[in-house]
Parts: structure tokens; sequence; C-alpha cells
């Protein structure tokens, strides 16, 4: 079966114009010259997902797709229980969805025509196929009639995966990165599937549609599944698994190591961390810089039978930069005002990193060891959102001022995505074998979070191009609030989150300049950089 990637242009859905740090805190010049806004956050409640939020992706301006292992939620489809829906974020209404295997496990990346593929996944467990070779592909539409498509007798993986990672490269296909070929509460040699493979496929550097051993998935066992992956200026690949890190140059299959994860912290499942591609900006020169949050210092070697779930989570950050003056400077450590596994990194408009889910003590996974917590292996949610401004002195970078505590604990299988509004959207919760009502329940409700920025003045604009090519430069006639001293403009991609990992999230800000009179705002849609700086996808557009 053959598929297209023709999309070659930027197709923003939404253009929300943020205020600049000017006129929202008074604080330093400095400060003014970037687009943090301080005051009150806001966290609300409203609606169900369906089916409960294991993984999530943001599929067009007014839905998201959320999906789940098979297990018992009540909402059906075809006769059976339904493991995926699309939710509508304005009406809230739930569409299910109706996918042939277990999705249990799998990861997500979208090709640059905008279909997203899912990919590897769980045995059978109640009804469905096998998912652990499944191609699963879902094509957003307006009109309320697409469902995924998947037939393993049509599209396949070249080999099983549970736990693998993926991402999109420059010619806007998906590697698959990893995982096992059969479950295991941790990596092993004896399960590992130590290899990737493109979708579509590829006749690469030797390898003719089939998969590509990776010495990088046998010396980072155990523990590495879910790797953490993101995609680079330069058309290499940043991956950490376990306390490793490398760069993968997939055009030559070569891979070229990095310093490891400081003071024995595992940042990959089940000892989970959170990470993120911090801000491309035409200040920083498009420099990629890498922030990983939270994880474990448990032993890999640990016998699965003595986890347990009061074994505190770390409380370190770890950021690097991705040039040759930064590896050789190593990582800079820092410290979160709270312990976190398997948090989640979500990067906002204004330029800021916020850390939200997990768990204060233990690790990923259910029903491991001692002393569970109902099925749980971990404990002590983490219930206070934190946001992180990388472009702060360092000391002063992390905030809870004015943010509201959740109450819903967002455990093992919870998920959070930034969706078009610029609102973050938290879901999921299921550190359970089949739905539950234990102390850590089966979660369906969905919250919002709004950042500040939310509730000022809003800007209005006219002639925003269904389609933007990487060089071009396009102009928004603009209404501004009286205060408004200027504006920032930034392409934002939400990506697909599972397990505290978010494939392919990114934020790449684009220059802009304002008119003098403050009624013409001028974009070029992608910097005068390699392509690679915006891998094609519909995107949405902030300002």
């Amino acid at each position: 079966m053959r598929f297209s990637l023709k999309r070659t242009s930027l197709s923003p859905l939404l253009l929300a114009i943020l205020l600049n740090a000017s006129l929202a805190s008074g604080n330093s010049a400095k400060a003014h010259r970037r687009a943090v806004v301080s005051g009150q956050w806001t966290i609300v409640r409203n609606g169900t997902t369906g089916v409960s939020g294991m993984q999530l992706a943001v599929t067009s301006e007014n839905t998201v797709i959320v999906l789940d292992k098979v297990e018992h939620n009540p909402l059906t489809v075809d006769g059976h229980i339904a493991w995926v829906s699309e939710v509508n974020l304005e009406t809230k209404a739930i569409r299910a969805l109706s996918p042939a295997s277990n999705t249990w496990c799998a990861t997500g990346s979208f090709l640059s025509n905008g279909t997203l593929v899912s990919s590897g996944g769980n045995p059978v467990v109640i009804t469905g196929e096998d998912g652990r070779q499944a191609l699963r592909l879902f094509t957003p539409c307006n009109d309320g009639t697409c469902d995924i498509f998947e037939n393993q007798d049509v599209i396949r993986l070249t080999s099983k995966r549970w736990y693998p990672a993926s991402v999109r490269v420059e010619d806007g296909s998906v590697l698959i990165f990893g995982g096992s070929m059969i479950n295991g509460f941790i990596n092993n040699a004896s399960i590992i599937n130590p290899t990737y493979e493109f979708f579509p496929s590829k006749n690469i550097n030797g390898f003719n549609s089939v998969q590509i051993p990776s010495q990088f998935l046998h010396d980072s066992l155990n523990a590495n599944h879910f790797p953490i992956m993101m995609y680079l200026p330069d058309g290499t690949i940043f991956v950490a698994a376990n306390e490793k890190a490398m760069i993968l140059d997939w055009k030559t299959n070569t891979e070229t190591r990095l310093p490891d994860i400081p003071n024995g912290v595992r940042i990959t499942s089940p000892f989970s961390a959170g990470a993120a591609l911090l801000p491309l900006t035409p200040e920083n020169d498009y420099t990629p810089e890498v922030l990983i949050c939270g994880g474990s210092t448990l032993p890999d070697s640990t016998d699965t039978r003595s986890i347990q779930p009061q074994f505190p989570a770390s409380d370190q950050c770890s950021r690097l930069v991705l040039t040759a003056a930064g590896i050789a400077a190593g990582w800079q450590v820092e410290t979160m005002p709270q312990a976190r596994i398997m948090p989640e990194l979500i990067l906002v408009p204004d330029g800021r990193v916020v850390i939200v889910n997990g768990a204060q003590t233990g690790v990923g996974g259910t029903g491991s060891g001692e002393n569970q917590i109902g099925e749980s292996n971990a404990d002590h949610p983490a219930l206070m959102p934190v946001a992180y401004d990388p472009a702060a002195p360092s000391g002063q970078r992390f905030s809870s001022d004015g943010i509201p505590a959740s109450v819903i604990p967002r455990m093992y299988h919870s998920t959070a995505t930034l969706i078009p509004d610029g609102t973050i959207m938290l879901a999921g919760s299921n550190p359970n074998v089949d739905v539950s009502t234990a102390r850590f329940p089966t979660e369906y409700r969905m919250e919002f979070l709004s950042p500040p920025y939310m509730s000022r003045p809003r800007p209005t604009y006219t002639e925003l191009p269904a389609t933007v090519d990487y060089t071009q430069t396009f102009t928004l006639s603009v209404s501004l609030p009286d205060t408004a001293s200027n504006v920032s403009v930034a392409l934002m991609d939400p990506g697909f989150a599972t397990h505290g990992v978010h494939m392919d999230q990114r934020m790449l800000k684009l220059v802009s300049s304002l008119s003098s009179d403050k009624m013409t705002l001028t974009v070029i849609g992608a910097p005068p950089q390699p392509c690679t700086l915006r891998v094609p996808l519909p995107l949405c557009c902030y300002g």
C-alpha cells in the first residue's frame, strides 16, 4: 500500500496572538524582551474522554484523539468495548473509533501529510488483534466520518514492538525505534527489539525495508522502553534512554555518544522522566538544547519483586546544549521544587515549559513488587504544576506562583498536551490492569490548565493564509490592545504524548516585525535555515 507524504507547506491551524512580556509583568527590561506573561492561572474540569487517556494527540483546531489499552471502558463501538476516541474540544462530544488491535504501549507520530501513524502495541487482551506489529493510520477529517485504517495483511511493522518510540524526520516519514518483542516490566537482553525502521519503508544504508540494528539499544539496557527522541535542526536525532544519550544520524546509521545523564538518574520507563527540546528561537540562533526532568536512581537490576511505591523519585532536571562546546561542558543540573516520576513537560507559546502529572515516589507500571497502592507502583501524586522558564537566570526558573493544584491524581498512563487555544489538556491515569475504582482509579475526566495569557485582552487579525511555504513572507492585519507594544509569533507542534514521552513536540519562534502604526504584522514562514528546523506537518501558529 502506497502513501503520499506530499505537503511541503506549513499549514497553521490557528494564529493566537499573545502579548509580549512588556505589557504583562512590568519586570526587568530583559524580561520585557521575552513573551512570558505573569499572573493567575486557572484549572477547570470539563468533560470526559470516553476511554482512559493513555495516549493523546491534537488532530485539528477542535479535536484530539485519545488512545487507551483494551479494557472494559463504558464507551462502545461496533458492538464491543472501545479503546480509542475522538473528543471535540468545543462541545466535549465523544466519538468512538475502531482500531483492529490493542494500542496499549504503542507510539505515535504524524506523517507530513497529516496522517497519524500509531505503531506497535500489546498482545490480545479481551478482544481485538495482537498490536505489537500493527501500523494504524488515522487521517483527521472535519465531518466526523474518518476512522482508523488497520489491516496487518496490507501494512505492518517489520517486527514486533512493545513500548517503542518514534520521531518524524525531514522527508515527512516516521522512524520507529526500539521496544520489546514481548511484554516485560523492564526491557532486557532476552526480550529487546534492538532495531529501528521507517514508515513508509526505505532502502537506506544497505537495509531495504527491514529493521536496522542499533548498538545504543543494547548498551542502554536495561530500562530503555519508550526512548526519548528529538529531531534536531541539522537533521540528526537526539536519543536518550536509561542513563545513556546519543546523536543518531539516520542518513548514515551513525551513533555518536553523549555524556551520561548525571548522578545515576534513569529517565526511561519504568523510571520515566519528562523531556522537551527547548524553544528554537532567533535569539538563541536556533541552537538545540534538551531538558530532562525527574526519573529515578533505582538500579535497573532491581528484582521486580522488591519494587516499592515509596522509593523516592528524582528531583533532578538536566540541560544539555547540543553544540560541540555545549557537549564538552556537559549536562547542567538543576533541582525541581518537587521530585517526580512520570512527569509531562509541555511547551507553551510564551516560551516556558510546564511540568504536570506524575508521582513523587515509586516507578511506572502496575502490579510489580510489594505494597502496591491498589495496583499502582507509585504513590504520592504530584498535583502541583510547575512553570519552568528556560530563559530566566539559574535558580529563578521554577515557579508555581499563581498556579492552582489539580485534585485529580494523574499517575501511570496519564497524558497531557497543549491544545490549539493555548491551554493545557490533562487526561487519563490508570495504574491498573483493567478499569478500576481503586485508590488511583481509571480516570476519564479532562482538566484544562490555562496560563495567564489566556485571560489577557486578545488581539484580532485577518488575512492568515491557509498554507505557508517555508521561506514565504506573509502579512496580517492586526488590531492590538492599547497596552500592547509588540508581538511575537511561534509555530507549535504538540506532538503525540504517552507515558510522559512527547514524540515530536516542538516550538519554533518565527522572525516577525510589527509596523510602526501597529496595524500590520509581517512574518517569515520559517527561518532562512535548513528545513529541518521545522519538520513538515500541519501546525498551530501562535503570536
